[in-house]
This record gives structure tokens, sequence and C-alpha cells, in this order.
């Protein structure tokens, strides 16, 4: 075998020998990309985001640990902590599947103990893991907050001070929450509180370990600036929401990016596309699920609804809010309203309306973009945001003919 000497093996700059493990003349790495012999340690991998991540990693020879509940099959939802370990093999990195519940702090104590076992300490921190209700506070169950606050808050508070003397001890040393800016404007929280509470605890977790850390330990939030197709979306959408969703990759390239940067590179609120863009990247359309499709904006990222509205405006989108928009002219032997309402009803079904399981009530002054509508208040509906979506799709469904 071709002899290596213990030094660099990694190429970030601030590796400086990746991290603080020593490879003997006797072993040869099969991959010497910029994360080849670290460990990256990543909660929910088992499918989405999570495993984009560790698969990206992977690809440069990453010891990564897939800390995730499933370990079944399940109908619904594709892939199991022991399906993402082949994947991430066959990517080309080493895998440790774990069953984690991030609720579960032993769990997280064993899992974390379990990687510094095998791959001799942990270098990167990604928690992934989340929960989402997008419901009022009335419609929010308990339990179903309490679901939100402990895996989305608690979760990632515990798993990061279970990593965080190991991740001193690493010359990377990067935690990276996927959770969004902290955003104030009361438009992010009068549809679902719950939510924006239990995100925003993972934000203020970066917010203030990265200060308390600072020089040791670099802490970041990454979030999407589009929605992004994942099984969650899927559930709140349905089949067919893809077409105005981003692919997973493009959360997997921008975390690569984070991971190259120093510790001094701490304590931000990371948008995907801005940081790619800082990479030179200017061609988005790869990530598109549906290429020129309008896109869906993420939350929590406009103060101002009109924001939004203009950005889809700009993207090709037509919101069609302005005031100054008339309905369209009515079909001969029939109203603009009734004629509406009749495309409905031709293109409801049984398997449309068991899909849907909402009420919707309209007051029509023109056309409207049910998620952007939603958004900015000129459209009420009672219940959560999914149903706007749901909506959403609906209408595109029948698009053609109104």
């Amino acid at each position: 075998m071709r002899s290596r000497k213990s030094a660099s093996i990694c190429s970030i700059p601030s590796c400086g020998g990746c991290c603080h493990r020593l490879w003997s003349a006797e072993v040869m790495l099969p991959n010497t990309g910029r994360l080849a012999g670290c460990t990256v340690f990543i909660t929910g991998a088992s499918r989405g985001i999570g495993k984009a991540i560790a698969l990206k990693a992977a690809k440069d020879g990453a010891n990564v640990v897939i800390a995730a509940k499933t370990t079944q099959t399940h109908p619904k939802l594709q892939g199991t902590i022991y399906t993402a370990a082949e994947e991430i093999q066959a990517a080309g990195g080493k895998a440790l599947p774990c069953v984690v519940d991030v609720r579960d702090e032993q769990q997280i104590s064993d899992a974390v103990e379990k990687a510094v076992e095998k791959f001799g300490g942990i270098d990167i921190l990604v928690n992934n893991a989340s929960a989402i209700s997008l419901t009022n506070t009335l419609e929010t169950p308990t339990k179903r907050v309490d679901l939100m606050m402990n895996v989305n808050t608690r979760g990632t508070y515990l798993t990061s001070k279970a990593c965080i003397p190991y991740l001193k001890k690493s010359r990377i040393a990067h935690i990276l929450n996927l959770s969004p800016p902290l955003n104030l404007n009361p438009l992010w929280f009068k549809q679902h509180c719950a939510y924006t509470i239990a995100k925003y605890g993972m934000s203020m977790c970066v917010l203030g370990m990265a200060e308390e850390f600072k020089g040791e330990i670099a802490v970041n939030a990454l979030w999407p600036k589009t929605a992004i197709h994942t099984a969650a979306m899927d559930m709140l959408g349905g089949s067919g929401i893809e077409s105005q969703c981003r692919k997973v990759d493009i959360i997997a390239d921008a975390a690569y990016c984070i991971f190259k940067k120093p510790k001094s590179f701490t304590g931000n609120f990371i948008i995907d596309e801005n940081i790619l863009k800082e990479e030179g990247i200017t061609n988005f359309d790869v990530y598109a699920v549906t290429p020129g499709h309008p896109l869906l904006p993420d939350f929590f990222l406009d103060e101002q609804p009109e924001t939004v509205i203009k950005k889809m405006e700009s993207h090709g989108a037509d919101p069609e809010l302005k005031k100054e928009k008339l309905p369209p002219p009515p079909k001969p032997c029939s109203g603009a309203v009734e004629e509406t309402f009749r495309i409905v009803k031709e293109s409801l079904s049984d398997d449309v309306v068991k899909a849907t399981q909402a009420i919707y009530q309209f007051e029509l002054s023109g056309k409207l973009k049910p998620v952007v509508a939603f958004l900015s208040g000129k459209l009420k509906i009672k219940g959560n945001m999914a149903l706007a979506i749901k909506l959403e799709k609906l209408m595109n469904q029948m698009n053609a003919r109104l």
C-alpha cells in the first residue's frame, strides 16, 4: 500500500490534518476530499435534507453518523437509517446508523459515544431533525406542541450539548442548525405560533452558542429561500406540490460551503441561495424540480407580504393581487363567479375531497394565488397553511380551464 504521513488529509484550510485523528503508514485513503476522514453527526439523516447533506459529505470520504428514528420501512416514507447507511457507503463515505429519537437524552448520549468510539471524535454536527404543524393556537393539540418543542428546540439543544465536548477537540468544529433567521414580524406567528416558537428556539441556540463558544466552534443556521421538496412537503401540499419546490441538493451544497469556512465564521443566519451565489453559482434552475416553474417562497424570510409578491412576480408568477386589476369578463350566459364555481365543481372528486379534508370560504374580487394571498392576509383560511398549499395545487389543476 502507498505510504501516507499523519499530516494533512483534509483540504479545509482550518483543518490542519483533518481534525484530531492520525493515519498510520499502512492506511490509504480512498477519498481525499475536503471532508475526508472527518466525522459528521446528522440528526434526521435517514431521508430528505439530512440524507442529502450526508451524501454530500460521503462523496468526500467523510464518516457519517445517521442519528434518526426510522429502522423499518414505512409505506409513505422512504428510507431507514440502514438504507441511508448503504447509500453513504456507496458514495464513498463510512456510515454509522444509530437509532436516535432526539427527545430521548439517553439515545443521544449513546449515539455520541458510539460515534466517538468508532471514529475517534466528532467534527461537524448538523441539527436537522424537526417536527412541523402549521396550525393556529386553538387547533394545535398539546401533544403536537410538545412534539415540536421537544424535537426542534430541546432536541437541538441536547444534541449540541452532547457533541460540544468532542467538537472542542476538532480543528474544524461546526454546528449547523436547519433553522430560520429570527424575524419577529407577527406575520410569521399569527397562523402557526407553536411551530414558529419551536423553530426559532433552534435559531436562538445558534445565537447563544455562537457567542458562548466563539473561537472554539463555528455555530450557524441554514435556511432555504424557497420550499424544498421533502416528504414533509408532500404531506403538507400533496402530490404535485414538488413542481413549486427545489431539490434537497441545494441545501446540501450550501451546507458544504459552510463546512469549508473557518471557525471564525460563526453566528450567521445563512440563506441557501445567497451563500451559493457567493460561491459563483448563477444557474439555479439545476436545483428546481420543474425548471422554469414559479417557486413557493419559504417561511420567515420577508418582513412584509408585499415583498413575497414582488419576488414571485419577478420570477414569472402572477399573484394578481393589485386592487386595480378587475375580474375577467364573464363568459356568455354565465357570470364570472358562476363560471368559476361551475368549473370548480366539475373538477372535484371523492379523491380530492378525501385528500383535502377542508372547507374553504371564498369572497371573490379577482383571481388569487392562494398561498400568496394567504401570506398577505387577503385570503382567510380557517385551519392552517397546509390547506392553502392544497388549494394552490387544486387551482393549478384547474388553471387551464379558468
